[in-house]
């Protein structure tokens, strides 16, 4: 991609922020109360230092105002426009969480459709119940095998969008936790056939518009809104992300009343300066960076996958839910060693070192972006051939005994099939279900009522209930079954499952 150099090595909030921070013989009469880091305690300054604490600062005349930008913050966005390929960019400093909430808030209201696939993150559930949307969910593509959700079809959202043709907008995951990008393009033709809009929840992908061999970025590839979590693989401060925008399917005004309401009143020119800082870096050096992270990757992806009783994951020869994959997310499937994946997270973790993303039953998925290092590759390397020298040790009988607990017996699989693929009746939305009043009832008591949690196992990461379905046998049989095979399961008021949550009768 082209830029202009010139105006792209500008940081416009991160120069203003520092000449606020660094100025003398100025008495501060506003928030915070730390007053440029006077006032703050001394264990924050032995553990951090002072300095960082004077730039902690509110919106005062020469930082703009993040609702009505019209000074450096909205040149900021303009730059960060350009360099991520977008016609107009907002940043967020309530994450991504409130971008996926004002995407759906800006193109749906009480009543509303919205297709989106059931393994959505919990800030499109979030955008549901504040909206009054109503849910149409698509099941994902899914391999049963390595038991891992992808990510929705083109054929799925056409027949969707067939039976449900007054929809307002369709929602979508690009990439997945583990890198897999669906058919973005297909499914965007099909969308827009009903001159609805695409949403793109891209909160793991803001470096694909820096190298050639990363997936298509959302906008490129016809999105007509994507969110980006710029601190998950770029260089900005944890929270800080991005909305984008391009054509005119998306009503602008209405989004940016909604990013009002979901957006702190009192913004951290902190993330704001990262987020300057981070495009200005990506804008000038992505490509370099995003080469070092993928040779890295390469070279992890190569060497792991020589270890004995290991494998990663790769594309498929065909499946139209995994047409591309963000070589820089790894995922390591270690059923093989006869350990689950959270046992070898704990081993990695706690005595050798490294820190996986994502743990579940039979992977582990691990970052590794532009800050990654020569030396984090070789502990990752190092760790797995621990992890496979241990395993050659353990006896054959118990080896045999692990295997075994990672499998789902034959006598669930029909029902665990159910449980993820057959989309469960709803009897009130998201929303209605999220202000009902509720009871707790013992899980074996729940069938055949309404849900008013959102409870998602991992794996394989697709909800198995939301607020307002009906709770089924299939759902309760499978939930058990995850936590028998040491899954982990989120969204559930009672982690052991012993209670659930459900809307009074």
């Amino acid at each position: 991609m082209e830029f202009d150099i010139i105006s792209q090595a500008k940081t416009p909030i991160l120069e203003a922020l520092w000449q606020c921070a660094t100025r003398i013989n100025h008495a501060p009469f506003y928030t915070p109360g730390h007053k440029r880091g006077e006032g703050i305690t001394q264990q924050l300054v032995n553990y951090f230092g002072k300095a960082i604490f004077s730039a902690d600062l509110p919106e005062l005349p020469e930082l703009d105002n993040l609702f009505a930008p019209q000074g450096i913050i909205q040149e900021a966005q303009e730059l960060a426009a350009v360099a991520f390929g977008a016609e107009k960019t907002w940043f967020l400093v309530n994450g991504s969480t409130c971008g996926v909430e004002a995407a759906i808030l800006a193109t749906c209201g009480v009543g509303d459709k919205i297709i989106l696939p059931r393994n959505v993150h919990n800030s499109a559930i979030a955008g549901l119940i504040l909206s009054g949307a109503v849910p149409i969910f698509i099941a994902p593509a899914y391999d049963p095998v390595l038991d891992i959700a992808h990510s929705i079809t083109p054929e799925a959202v056409a027949a969707a969008l067939a039976a449900h043709p007054d929809a307002k907008a369709v929602l979508m995951v690009y990439p997945t936790y583990y890198g897999v990008c669906g058919d973005l393009n297909a499914i965007a033709a099909v969308v827009h056939q009903h001159n609805i809009p695409l949403l793109v929840d891209e909160a793991h992908g803001s470096h694909f518009a820096f190298h050639s061999e990363l997936p298509t970025p959302a906008l490129a590839a016809g999105a007509d809104l994507s969110v980006q979590s710029t601190h998950k693989v770029l260089g900005a401060l944890t929270q800080a992300s991005m909305l984008h925008v391009s054509g005119n399917r998306i009503d602008r005004d209405r989004l940016n009343k909604s990013l009002q309401l979901l957006q702190s009143t009192s913004p951290s020119y902190l993330l704001l300066a990262s987020l300057d800082a981070a495009r200005q870096q990506m804008a000038l050096y992505g490509e370099e960076l995003m080469t070092k992270a993928l040779r890295l990757a390469d070279e992890a992806r190569n060497r792991i996958s020589q270890i004995p009783n290991l494998s990663v994951l790769q594309m498929p020869a065909k499946n139209s839910g995994f047409v591309a994959l963000d070589e820089t997310r790894l995922t390591v499937t270690v059923s093989g060693l006869g350990i689950a994946g959270f046992e070898a997270d704990e081993i990695l973790h706690q005595e050798l070192g490294v820190t996986a993303e994502l743990p579940s039953l039979q992977h582990l998925t691990f970052i590794i972006s532009l800050g990654n290092t020569v030396a984090d590759i070789e502990r990752l390397v190092e760790g797995f051939a621990v992890l496979a020298e241990r395993s050659t040790q353990v006896s054959q009988k118990s080896k045999v005994k692990s295997q075994n607990q990672l499998q789902i017996p034959n006598s669930v699989s029909r029902r665990r099939s159910e449980a993820l693929f057959r989309i469960p009746n709803s009897l009130l939305t998201p929303r209605e279900a999220f202000f009902a009043p509720t009871e707790t009832l013992p899980f074996h008591q729940t069938r055949d009522r309404i849900s008013a949690e959102l409870i998602c196992p991992y794996p394989p990461g697709i909800p198995i209930l939301m607020p307002g379905e009906i709770i089924t046998s299939e759902a309760l049989e499978y939930l058990q079954q995850i936590q028998v095979s040491d899954g982990y399961i989120t969204g559930c008021t009672e982690p052991s499952l012993t209670q659930l949550k459900v809307v009074k009768k």
